[in-house]
């Protein structure tokens, strides 16, 4: 792959990763002027129906195998309906940016997941992974063992941020034999469509509500559906598909950092130190317990290797 065309790949997940992180800060606003379950079920469907015009158009849809649909269907179950339910909910309780960094366990706590049901090796050097993502829980809790009780918010989030973690397992087992962007597209059209059977329970009200907000709400919830979720995962997984998964994921320790600083400029929350040091331990713990650094090792080893083969 030549380097402009490399370097215009990295630019886009890079724009994702910052659309992801202002992601947090739009839905934030929206919960407190649309009804939040609602305005959910009508987000995703956007973004389902964005996927699918994209992939309509790429002309990469087929048939599913009956394992396909149930990989794909569980992971709708969990990866959709339960996660962005409770993102919804808990953003009504708590900051923007206390919700990013949480969020921002999920490629670790799949990394656990992975070692727990897919049996994957856990080494030491991802062991310290985990202890420093640990690590920054605890600072982002405050920084102190007083403190270290979760709200009500903040236990929603990382219920949140689990049942996403568990949706991977099960996409992955999906897109063993099925492009992801057909996963995607099915798990938002049929979640959205959950997502709505639960919004008529849980807010009888809600659509009549939806329409009671102004044209900037309604200007706010567009960019979230179409562009943050719908198109965003669309270039994020075409990126894996071109450059790797694991390059591809790095980018995903950009999304709390934006989310942090998208808060404070917009949501004027107040961004303290004890989140900023949760933040690196985090990003640390993720390099760690996903195993990339891992091979980054693995590779410079046998860089040196092959060049002490070549001078003997």
């Amino acid at each position: 792959m030549d380097q402009k065309r490399l370097l215009l790949i990295y630019g886009l997940v890079f724009f994702v990763t910052a659309i992801w992180g202002l992601n947090m800060v739009l839905i934030k606003v929206l919960v407190e002027y649309l009804p939040p379950q609602t305005m959910t079920a009508f987000r995703i469907m956007m973004a389902g129906i964005t996927a699918l015009i994209i992939i309509v158009l790429g002309k990469s849809f087929r048939r599913l195998s009956k394992r396909e649909w149930i990989y794909t269907l569980l992971g709708c179950v969990f990866g959709v309906i339960l996660h962005h339910s409770l993102i919804a909910i808990g953003l009504t309780m708590i900051d923007a940016s206390n919700a990013s960094l949480i969020l921002s366990l999920v490629p670790l706590t799949t990394a656990i997941l992975a070692v727990l049901f897919l049996g994957e090796q856990l080494t030491k050097l991802r062991t310290i992974g985990f202890i420093l993502a640990l690590t920054g829980v605890f600072f982002i809790q405050g920084g102190s063992f007083s403190n270290m009780q979760l709200s009500q918010g903040e236990l929603i989030l990382f219920i949140a941020m689990f049942v996403q973690a568990i949706s991977f397992i099960f996409v992955k087992k999906a897109t063993a034999t099925l492009d992801s962007k057909q996963v995607t597209t099915i798990m938002y059209l049929l979640g959205s469509i959950g997502l709505l059977i639960i919004s008529f329970i849980t807010e009888p009200k809600g659509f009549n509500e939806m329409t009671s907000a102004t044209f900037f709400i309604y200007f706010l919830f567009i960019v979230s559906g179409v562009v943050a979720t719908g198109v965003g995962y669309i270039v994020f997984y075409a990126a894996i598909q071109q450059i790797g998964a694991g390059k591809t994921s790095i980018f995903n320790n950009f999304v709390p950092f934006f989310g942090l600083v998208f808060s404070a400029l917009f949501l004027n929350e107040t961004i303290t130190a004890s989140q900023l040091i949760g933040f690196v331990f985090i990003v640390a713990g993720v390099l760690f317990g996903t195993g990339y650094i891992e091979k980054l090792w693995a590779k410079k080893h046998n860089q040196i290797n092959n060049t002490q083969k070549s001078i003997g």
